[in-house]
């Protein structure tokens, strides 16, 4: 039975431990998780390879002991080669899209499943969630683990579903009209469309129930959720997961919205440079690496995601005192590298949302005509700035031209496009168009 909350905004009294208890219990759990390991093939070779064993690990820290583990040791073993249970004991398979190979595939046991929706119902409590809301899942249903994720952490909480699925906007407008939900959970991106469907069909905002949206599954900035926000009327907070690990609830946000807080519980998160392996220091952008401690189907040790952020320690003013991760910046392996500079597609993104008259959609286009690297960023303006005067179209390519050199140290070449332009997306939004045909 879900444990009702004792206090606003908290699900569980476990968030609340103290730092000294959430290392001790890692520390005991991640020692389980290497002996549940143990039944995996490939990590039965890795210890024999590090000389691991669970007596081997005397602390938390001596995690860096450990092999690290990738999507592509997840692909030489699909579809179940890390299975650490009797095939009899799954109960329901997940996995990940698929779109730059074969999915990588996520079992589950009914522990598991009781777990994910525990820490799904926990990130939702966080951000406002109570038993007496209806909320839209605008999510596609599948492999992917978004859906299923937040459906059943919702009905932990005591809330209703409505499972409307990703795509068909003109649905989703009128079950928004009809049954009044109180919340949407979909991608940031399919939130701005929305909310642009919302206006252009002249539907008072007045006459929904809308007060909370929890977005995830792709990248987004501080000016987007405020674009959302103003637009909407809503309470926007931010979450994070993968299917490797669990789904969505590995972190999420509380009120105070100063980063996400990791289920510290569950998982072991470090911050790594890519390319050396190191630690980086607190606050610094590095590749999150994240070890499931308790999963068991398939628990992995040492998981890089390829996600960039920032983590941070200290006490939040919430109560919980789980270390938290910044927004991903952007990933280590779709890292755009432009004339030798580093350049995430966030970093554009943020630098659009500040120009008054740029709207929130765009798309970068990478080109080698010759030698030199050459980006267009394609962006929408908003209604209001389209006008039949070169100059005064010229002025706002030119601020969008200085925001975008002030963000990233590069110079682009600034295509201005008329609303509705670029394509919509229902799942995660398609940023780069790269035609460089760069060989590896």
């Amino acid at each position: 039975m879900p444990q009702e909350p004792f206090r606003p905004y908290i699900w569980q009294s476990a968030e609340l431990l103290p730092r000294e208890e959430i290392r001790a219990l890692q520390f005991v759990r991640l020692r389980e998780c290497i002996r549940r390991c143990s039944a995996v093939p490939f990590y039965q070779q890795k210890f024999k390879e590090y000389g691991i064993t669970p007596e081997s690990i005397h602390s938390v820290d001596d995690i860096v002991k450990l092999p690290l583990t990738t999507k592509a040791d997840l692909r030489d073993n699909y579809p179940i080669g890390f299975l650490a249970v009797p095939r009899e004991k799954v109960v329901r398979y997940h996995g990940s899209t698929g779109t730059t190979g074969k999915p990588t595939i996520a079992a589950y046991t009914q522990g598991d499943l009781d777990l994910w929706s525990n820490l799904c119902a926990r990130f939702l409590v966080s951000g406002g969630l109570k038993a007496e809301h209806t909320v839209q899942v605008s999510f596609g249903y599948g492999l992917f683990t978004g859906g299923f994720g937040l459906h059943y952490g919702i009905e932990r909480v005591g809330a209703a579903v409505i499972p409307a699925a990703a795509g068909n906007t003109r649905r989703q407008l009128l079950l928004l009209q009809d049954m009044q939900p109180d919340a949407l959970v979909c991608t940031p991106s399919y939130a701005l469309n929305l909310a642009e469907a919302v206006k252009e069909a002249g539907i008072e905002r007045k006459s929904l129930a809308l007060k909370l949206a929890f977005l995830g599954s792709e990248p987004w900035t501080e000016q987007m959720r405020e674009t959302l926000e103003a637009s909407l009327e809503i309470f926007g907070s931010n979450n994070y997961g993968l299917s490797e690990v669990i789904g969505p609830g590995v972190s999420g946000e509380c009120p105070e919205r100063t980063g996400m807080h990791f289920q510290e519980d569950h998982f072991i998160v470090e911050c790594i440079n890519p390319e050396t392996l190191k630690p980086v220091p607190e606050g610094e952008p590095g590749e999150l690496v994240i070890s499931s401690i308790t999963r068991e189907a398939m628990p992995i040790l040492r998981y890089r995601t390829r996600d960039i952020a920032r983590l941070y320690s200290g006490k939040c003013a919430c109560g919980r005192e789980t270390v938290r991760m910044s927004r991903v910046i952007g990933r280590s392996d779709d890292m755009l590298i432009v004339r030798g500079v580093n350049v995430f597609p966030s970093q554009i993104e943020e630098a659009l949302l500040t120009i008054e008259g740029a709207a929130p959609h765009y798309q970068i286009v990478l080109e080698r005509p010759k030698t030199m690297d050459e980006v267009r960023v394609r962006v929408e303006v908003v209604p209001e700035t389209m006008s039949d005067k070169m100059t005064d179209m010229l002025h706002v390519q030119k601020k969008i031209s200085h925001a975008v050199q002030q963000y990233t140290g590069l110079n682009m070449t600034i295509e201005l496009l008329p609303p509705m332009t670029l394509e919509r997306f229902e799942g995660k939004a398609k940023r780069v168009v790269d035609k460089r045909n760069i060989l590896e």
